[in-house]
């Protein structure tokens, strides 16, 4: 299976059946139309995201589609009784089984112990109707840097990735990564960077030479292209962009908020698109992201089958060469 140069992903909508439904149908027609990658998470829409493609995936061949999912905020519920508070709630879901103490919270909504991961991946598994998940994304582990400090925060990484390796072993997930949002967009020394040499390192640890650590998830749009033009990174004694220093370590990339919620649209001048041959804002964005070097796959979220039929119309032209993708940035 060749994986589609644009993603369908879940992050955006209400908690309602309409919701579901429409997700449930953007991904058959995503499908469909030659898509083969999904992303979501266990907390995306309360957990509703999960089912939604779950949903989706019982009327397509398994080995058609890859899907990845995520764990690391605690899902809210989608209902809670109004005579139980949220310590209450926490403790009857989280505590008493001993899945996580309050001790394991950071900033009060964010964990990644293993028995948490362990926990949310049987949940998504369930959700998905899948006996394997293609990619398991530890969720924005910068969120701990501040807390924890540099060293105790790759020490708890590597935990994670133990964990991963277990999962794999176990024929849970095929490989695992990290999606973030800061981390790797930030300079070495500035709080909240991520050091994919420090990530990488402490994979070989988790699982050797043969890790399964293959995968990194950051975002990339024409208003946040730190990915493709900062050297954010130093690997091998070399300062590189992250899009670079993941090619040069043998990762896939998967780019989130590619369209960034639909706001950059508004912001891309006039004639934009129609300068780089297309139709739409949303297009042209999808067009200059999937183009990068070292992009495997640009996420873009498709609640419904009209934002469908608008994006991939992209998946069939070629991508931008090296000179026109520098020349958007004068």
């Amino acid at each position: 299976m060749e994986l589609s140069s644009l993603g369908l992903g879940t992050y955006l909508g209400p908690s309602t059946e309409t919701a579901d439904a429409a997700y449930t149908e953007a991904a058959g027609a995503f499908f469909a139309a030659g898509g083969t990658v999904f992303d979501t998470a266990a907390n995306y829409r309360g957990g509703r995201s999960e089912r939604a493609l779950g949903a989706a995936f019982r009327g397509i061949p398994r080995g058609d589609f890859f899907v990845s999912t995520k764990a690391g905020y605690i899902p809210m519920p989608e209902t809670t009784d109004p005579d139980e508070g949220p310590r209450a709630w926490f403790h009857r879901v989280f505590e008493a089984p001993g899945i996580l103490s309050p001790d394991d919270l950071v900033d009060g909504c964010h964990a990644m112990t293993p028995r948490y991961l362990a926990h949310q991946l049987e949940i998504s598994r369930q959700a998905l109707g899948l006996e394997t998940v293609d990619l398991f994304h530890l969720h924005n582990p910068e969120q701990q840097l501040a807390h924890l400090g540099p060293d105790a925060f790759y020490a708890a990484v590597e935990k994670a990735f133990e964990a991963c390796e277990g999962f794999v072993q176990s024929g849970k997930i095929r490989a695992y990564g990290v999606a973030t949002w800061n981390g790797f967009r930030l300079p070495p020394g500035q709080d909240g960077h991520l050091s994919l040499a420090r990530l990488l390192a402490a994979a070989s640890s988790a699982g050797g030479l043969d890790h399964h650590f293959r995968w990194i998830q950051l975002p990339l749009n024409l208003a946040m292209p730190e990915a493709y033009l900062a050297p954010t990174q130093m690997l091998d004694g070399k300062a590189m962009t992250a899009l670079g220093a993941a090619r040069a370590a043998g990762l896939s990339v998967q780019t989130s908020a590619s369209i960034m919620q639909a706001r950059i649209l508004r912001q891309l001048p006039d004639g934009f698109a129609e300068a780089l041959g297309l139709q739409t804002p949303a297009q042209a964005a999808l067009q200059f992201t999937r183009s990068c070097p070292g992009v495997t796959t640009a996420l873009c979220g498709m609640g419904r089958a009209a934002h469908v039929t608008e994006n991939v119309a992209v998946m069939a032209l070629p991508k931008l060469d090296p000179i026109a993708l520098e020349s958007l940035f004068g």
